[in-house]
């Protein structure tokens, strides 16, 4: 009778998503006797969402060979498709591949929903092959397969694979609509907890990859509440974080994403498939490339390199920062002579037209751009319109027309605001200012540099202030916010990025007096720390 509580104890548990309790209790509970299939199955995903993967495999493996005793041959196709799905998570294709092709042997000539799932790592490896049509075929067989025997884990992953396909297949029309049946039945908790968090992941990434900006951030809040809500759950949490991090870098929540991507990456470190991880390494590069943290965002773009996660646009875009104009170019057109996908190809143009301009290769800047809208009213993103809208205005200005850039800039800037993007914001309005500077209205250029300053030293976006600061060149005003004139002096250096060592050797001072003044400007100015005390600087011509 113990047991018997035990188990249901257990069941109960599991059905709650108390995923560590239910793998104590089932786990005590086969020490007593030996778990039936069902139990087994319950047990062998407890282990896989608390991120006990080798444990999890070895109970998929367990579970086919007594399925197999049993003759119960479907459900031990079931087990050893989860088995294989493990292997090919973490990398081992070919132990996968063995796995696959027992379980087609155990379902062959059988009418079983097993069959459907069996379709859906082949369709994934037609989509990986390059074969989008072969792989959409798969998927809407397994979907037909889901639906007739009702089974709405079946019918999630298919929709999820043939909207991913048909957004390769640059049908996004097509494709976006079956994500968001997809998750109708995450949302109406119909899936189990694993397959929920698959369709999350994959629906919220083919959301980035069509520039879905809105459907993003509102699956990766969602994301966010279901991870939240089971703190015992391992996979997907680092993978939510990442998504997290993007988001909120986009919103201007710079130092929120900061901390995100940190937590990302400490997550993923003892992950095997480092891809993720490189992924949150990104987001820290860029973070860090945005705050002038220049020599941080290199080491992070050549890790995530090295865990198989591409370092651009974001690498060329620090060799622009860096004043590297060649290898900023080299780097950007090699990044799109390697890139096919049209999703992917988008995220670089930006980039090129940017260093392409700064170059003087207007010419290439102009090819990037058209390409770039030939992409935008194919896609019909809103944020790609605006990312499209941008580039055509900067190789208008480049190429001295500045009122017909005037007008294009003015709508970029009115859909980053519609999209909620305030460093898009100020980007847009700096050029703005240029454009009407170069058409005699100095005073207008004034005010959108200044309310570009503004969204930059809130944000705290050093190497954009930096280039600010260029662009208007000299300027007498200075707001000194009560500082001494050494004071003032050390603050002008702090914004050079160097260190209090070199600070006390420029002015032949001793460190621990720099080290005091530096305390003094934090004080004075109500700061708390020396990014914000370089934003200061910036934003009130302190340099």
């Amino acid at each position: 009778m113990a047991s018997r509580d035990g188990l249901d104890q257990a069941r109960w548990a599991f059905a709650d998503g108390a995923w560590a309790v239910a793998y104590r209790q089932l786990s005590e509970a086969d020490a007593a006797a030996p778990l039936s299939l069902p139990d087994l199955e319950r047990l062998a995903v407890a282990a896989q969402l608390l991120g006990r993967d080798d444990d999890g495999l070895k109970i998929w493996a367990r579970g086919h060979a007594e399925a197999v005793a049993q003759n119960a041959l479907p459900h031990a196709a079931r087990f050893t498709f989860w088995l294989a799905m493990g292997f090919l998570n973490r990398g081992e294709r070919a132990r996968s591949s063995g796995w696959l092709a027992r379980a087609h042997r155990l379902v062959e000539g059988r009418d079983c929903v097993e069959s459907g799932y069996l379709r859906v790592p082949v369709a994934l490896g037609r989509l990986l092959g390059g074969e989008p049509q072969a792989a959409l075929q798969e998927f809407e067989a397994a979907g037909r397969t889901g639906a007739r025997f009702r089974d709405a884990d079946l019918v999630a992953l298919a929709l999820l694979g043939q909207g991913q396909t048909l957004i390769q297949l640059g049908e996004g029309a097509r494709g976006v609509p079956l994500l968001d049946e997809a998750m109708l039945g995450v949302a109406a908790g119909e899936v189990s907890p694993i397959v929920m968090g698959i369709v999350y992941c994959g629906v919220i990434d083919s959301c980035r990859r069509v520039f879905d900006l809105r459907r993003a951030r509102e699956w990766t809040a969602a994301l966010s509440g279901w991870c939240a809500a089971h703190p015992d759950l391992v996979p997907f949490r680092g993978t939510c974080l990442v998504y997290r991090a993007e988001v909120l870098r986009q919103q201007g929540a710079w130092t929120d994403a900061l901390a995100e991507a940190r937590r990302a990456r400490e997550l993923l470190s003892a992950d095997p498939d480092g891809r993720t991880l490189g992924s949150a390494l990104y987001q820290l590069a860029e973070l860090a490339r945005l705050r002038g943290e220049l020599a941080t965002a290199e080491a992070a773009y050549r890790r995530a390199h090295q865990l198989g996660h591409s370092p651009y646009p974001g690498l060329a875009q620090l060799r622009l920062a860096q004043g590297r104009m060649e290898a900023a170019a080299a780097a950007i057109h090699t990044a799109l002579s390697e890139t096919r996908l049209t999703v992917d190809r988008c995220r670089l143009l930006s980039a090129a037209v940017e260093i392409s301009v700064a170059a003087g290769d207007v010419a290439t800047g102009r090819a990037a751009a058209h390409e770039l809208e030939q992409h935008a009213a194919a896609l019909d993103a809103p944020l790609l319109r605006a990312t499209a809208n941008q580039a055509h205005a900067s190789v208008l200005l480049a190429e001295g027309d500045p009122r017909a850039a005037l007008s294009a800039f003015d709508r970029a800037r009115e859909e980053w605001q519609g999209l909620g993007l305030p460093y898009e914001v100020a980007r847009t309005r700096v050029r703005i200012g240029e454009a009407c500077r170069a058409l005699g209205d100095e005073d207008t250029a004034r005010l959108e540099f200044e309310a570009a300053r503004r969204t930059y030293a809130a944000l705290g976006a050093i190497e954009d202030l930096r280039g600010l600061a260029a662009t208007e060149g000299s300027s007498s005003g200075v707001a000194s916010g009560g500082l001494s004139p050494r004071e003032t002096q050390v603050l002008r250096l702090i914004a050079t990025g160097i260190t209090n060592r070199a600070i006390a050797d420029e002015l032949s001072i001793s460190e621990k007096t720099v080290a005091r003044h530096v305390s003094n400007i934090l004080t004075k100015l109500d700061l708390t720390s020396r990014s914000a005390a370089t934003a200061y600087a910036y934003q009130h011509a302190l340099r």
